[in-house]
This record gives structure tokens, sequence and C-alpha cells, in this order.
């Protein structure tokens, strides 16, 4: 079932305020805070990706690209992941986390296309599977080609690579690709208070 709901701004402030207390309870105790939030958006089940980013620089990122848990529960825990087990950087050190700016996407419709000319740079993402093996999978966030200057097909052959696939493999039969839309929002662009970077 995929996410349908649009996030007002008071929202996504909610959601990026239980990712940052989330890590810095876990960073504390080891504990997730309790408690669920009441609005229907936020229980709904979503496919989320969480991102820290210390300056311009990407410091952990981890997602799901099932819709399995409610959304306020996949951000606590992809919150944690992002910032303890992203084997690309050191854990984040709860000193460190005042000086981390937070980003979430919540991912929706997936839609299976046959090639780069139904991408569109910027509003879609990318989802590569190998059909053969299923668990060759790689995705990219819809920003992540702006950020690189690619095209379509530049995007779409690094989302190959990212599956640990050859960047030609989406043109073979054993490909499923699939392009999305995501909701990003993060605390600099918020200002979601007391957390947001100064």
């Amino acid at each position: 079932m995929t996410y349908a709901h649009t996030l007002a701004g008071d929202e996504s402030k909610e959601i990026l305020r239980i990712a940052r207390a989330t890590v810095k309870e876990y960073l504390l105790s080891g504990r997730i805070p309790p408690g669920t939030p009441h609005r229907p958006s936020l229980v709904a089940p979503a496919a989320v990706f969480v991102s820290f980013h210390q300056g311009d620089d990407l410091r952990g990122c981890i997602g799901t690209t099932h819709e399995s848990s409610p959304l306020f529960k996949a951000v606590q825990e992809m919150s944690i992941a992002a910032a303890s087990r992203d084997p690309r950087y050191p854990p984040i050190r709860l000193d460190e986390l005042a000086a981390m700016t937070i980003e979430v996407s919540v991912l929706g419709n997936r839609t299976p296309i046959g090639g780069p000319d139904e991408v569109t740079v910027g509003a879609h993402g990318l989802m590569v599977t190998n059909r053969a093996v299923a668990a060759q999978r790689g995705l990219l966030l819809p920003k992540v080609a702006v950020e690189h200057g690619w095209d379509a097909r530049t995007f779409l052959e690094h989302t190959c690579e990212k599956a640990g696939l050859p960047p030609g493999f989406w043109k073979s039969g054993d490909a499923l690709i699939e392009r999305f839309t995501a909701q990003v929002f993060d605390e600099k662009t918020l200002k979601t208070g007391p957390f947001a970077p100064r």
C-alpha cells in the first residue's frame, strides 16, 4: 500500500522533531522514545529514508523501500540506523548531533518503467532490482541526479551500480526499473525551532 498523504509543514516539522528526539534518546540511553502520534498521516505505513548532513557533507543515510511500518516508527528506526549503522561513515556521537541537519524523504508511488525516456530528473527517484537475485537492489533519491548534474540515462546507470550491477544492466530482461516520487524536507528549510541549525 503506497503512502498517499501529502504532509503539511507542521506535520513535516513533527517528523523531524521525532527523528532528532529519537536519535538523542538512543545515544543517551540505547532506547527509543515511547509514544504514538495521533495524526493519521503520521501513523500510515510509509517507506522512508533519513539522512544526516554536516554542513554540505553527507554523514549518514539509510532507508527502507517497503511500507511495512507506520511513518513515525519507520522514521525512528531509519534515524537510528543512519546515525549509527551506515557503513560508509563513523557513527554519529552525541556531541556531534547538534551540528547535524536531518533530512527525511517519504517515498511515494513506485511505477515500473522501461528506460530513461520515462524519467524526469529532479522529480523522480529510481530503484533497480535484479529479478533473478531480488536482494540485488539499488535506490537513488530524486535529488541525487540534480546534485551530480546527471541526465536520466546516467542516473539510471548509477542506480544499477548502487545495486552492485553493471551500469547497462537496466537493458537486461532481468532488470526491474521503477521510478518514484518523494516528499523531501529538512531542518534547515523548515526551521524546526530549537533544533534548527544556526
